[in-house]
């Protein structure tokens, strides 16, 4: 099997190409020029494989929540690559994705619950909460963006993390929330390696969308749209 992973939903521009359970990756930090890098990682990582885009079995892409330019970048390359390759697509929850990684980072283990912050502009962030299961996140509650003052932890776990750029905010959350916290990692960037790994357990259940499909996940997009100046 090979999935081609992407992601550019936040300060992080990545590409992870998966091909029989051997993972490469491609990153960069840049807080603009995302489109510039994105298509070079792509040619670079099928390159080093010998393969061409119609090798392919499938995509993936980090769906969001995250910065809606962003968001629009990689939706718009998958998009495209799987309309003219007529290939499956996996959107993975960009929080999801997070936590994923944070399962390693912080040698987490079954049972552990993390809880991952994105900055949401405008005094608010993203915010879900994610139980280990399995070696995988599982979503407790729903997805949400509020400010950090009503953020509140989902489910009853022994042992809870934080992960993810959301936590610089970490001393105008709740104090229930942030005493729970066992370790807390801000400095926390998705990678496409992790969106990989997710699409891939979802691709072995069948979980995948067409192109019509693969639309990025803004949350609050109509909320966003109202609070502009200007706008009703």
């Amino acid at each position: 099997m090979k999935l081609l992973a992407l992601d550019t939903s936040s300060e992080g521009c990545s590409a992870a190409l998966l091909v029989d359970g051997e993972l490469t990756e491609r990153f960069e930090v840049a807080s603009r020029g995302h489109t510039r890098l994105l298509m070079p990682m792509v040619r670079s990582l099928l390159s080093g494989q010998g393969l061409a885009p119609v090798d392919l079995d499938a995509l993936a892409f980090a769906c969001g929540p995250g910065s809606f330019t962003g968001l629009r970048i990689a939706t718009g390359v998958v998009q495209g690559m799987a309309w003219g390759l007529e290939l499956p697509v996996v959107p993975v929850s960009s929080l999801e994705a997070v936590a994923f990684g944070a399962i390693e980072a912080f040698d987490a283990r079954e049972g552990d619950a993390i809880a991952v912050a994105f900055d949401a502009r405008m005094g608010e962030v993203y915010w879900g909460c994610y139980e280990i299961r399995r070696g995988f996140p599982r979503l407790m509650g729903k997805e949400r963006v509020c400010p950090p003052s009503a953020v509140r932890l989902e489910g009853d776990s022994g042992r809870w993390l934080g992960a993810g750029p959301g936590w610089q905010f970490r001393s105008d959350m709740p104090s229930d929330v942030t005493e729970q916290m066992a370790m807390v990692e801000p400095d926390l960037l998705l990678r496409a390696s992790w969106v990989a790994r997710l699409a891939e357990s979802a691709l072995a259940d069948g979980r995948t969308v067409p192109a019509s499909q693969a639309q990025p996940v803004y949350i609050r997009d109509e909320v966003a749209w109202k609070k502009l100046p200007g706008r009703a």
